[in-house]
């Protein structure tokens, strides 16, 4: 099936990159050395009750100084050779931990080593939005005139008492504020919205997905919730195990998320990984080419039941 947005049934980031740039461009995930305010006392300590020790940053490099980017870069695309074409590009992906939590001198350094590093053709920065002073934001927006900057904020949830039951650390307001400042510096921002935390029924998630389609952000990255050792969270889980979404589950609410959102909204991410080693729950999770292929064809089934619909 071939639609508005190639062999896939919604704007995916693949397509939209292609589009951008004419060619196949891969992530290369990074790490900036930093911690987080939620973890080194600022605001608490622990992080978020469901960051692992890694700081959501598992598949990154290693961690050096600004001027040891290069080295990461070149071991990040040693480890995506064999599928990667001669033309492809690639994304620098500050992902670990919260990624403009240091000073305005060392970033520039950091980013700026980062995006002018052969092939790179995207610099992608993941933070928090209480973590987006205006200086930093002028920085971004200065690379931004260089090569694409994209910002991605660590929403979760919309909702203030999941919020604080998961640690996150700020209220909403501080969102949409950081937000507004982003986009006013014409840079690109992709929110994360985690599916699946204890408590959330199913229009709470939803919610939140519509709530980051009115905005509108830019993308979206829809993570499931994974229960992964070492977490405050898989300490609760193993004390008194909370509901975690079936496969067939999951796949549904994935469709009905994306049926909310506008076709502008580019998707990052529909699932995302947990590393095995450390994955509690859901254990289906772990086989990420059957999740994929199971809410693919989920998607489709919609297509075609809404083309049918439409039609009688």
């Amino acid at each position: 099936m071939s639609g508005p947005w190639g062999d896939r049934p919604y704007h995916s980031l693949d397509f939209e990159l292609k589009k951008q740039f004419g060619h196949k461009v891969y992530k290369l995930a990074l790490s900036g050395g930093m911690t987080c305010p939620n973890r080194d006392g600022t605001l608490g300590r622990g992080g978020c009750v469901f960051c692992s020790e890694g700081g959501s940053g598992e598949f990154a490099q290693p961690a050096g100084s600004p001027e040891d980017v290069g080295r990461q870069v070149e071991a990040a695309k040693a480890r995506v050779r064999d599928k990667v074409p001669e033309d492809a590009g690639y994304i620098a992906y500050f992902q670990s931990f919260t990624n403009t939590y240091a000073p305005v001198s060392y970033l520039e350094a950091l980013f700026t080593e980062a995006i002018r590093q052969p092939g790179v053709e995207v610099l992608s920065v993941a933070t928090r939005p209480d973590c987006l002073e205006p200086e930093k934001v002028e920085l971004l927006a200065r690379l931004n005139r260089e090569k694409p900057v994209w910002v991605e904020l660590g929403l979760q949830t919309m909702h203030p008492k999941t919020a604080r039951e998961i640690r996150r650390g700020y209220e909403l307001p501080v969102f949409e504020d950081a937000f507004a400042r982003l986009k006013q510096a014409g840079l690109t921002v992709v929110a994360h919205v985690i599916l699946g935390l204890p408590g959330e029924s199913r229009k709470m998630m939803l919610d939140t997905v519509r709530y980051v389609g009115h905005l509108p952000a830019d993308g979206i990255k829809l993570q499931l919730l994974h229960v992964l050792k070492g977490t405050d969270l898989a300490v609760r889980y193993e004390a008194d195990p909370f509901p975690v979404m079936t496969l067939s589950e999951y796949a549904d609410l994935v469709a009905d998320c994306i049926a909310l959102l506008p076709e502008s909204v580019v998707i990052h991410r529909i699932s995302g990984d947990g590393p095995k080693r450390l994955l509690l729950a859901p254990e289906w999770s772990g086989d990420k080419k059957n999740v994929l292929n199971t809410i693919g064809k989920r998607l489709k089934e919609r297509k075609i039941l809404q083309g049918m619909l439409a039609c009688s």
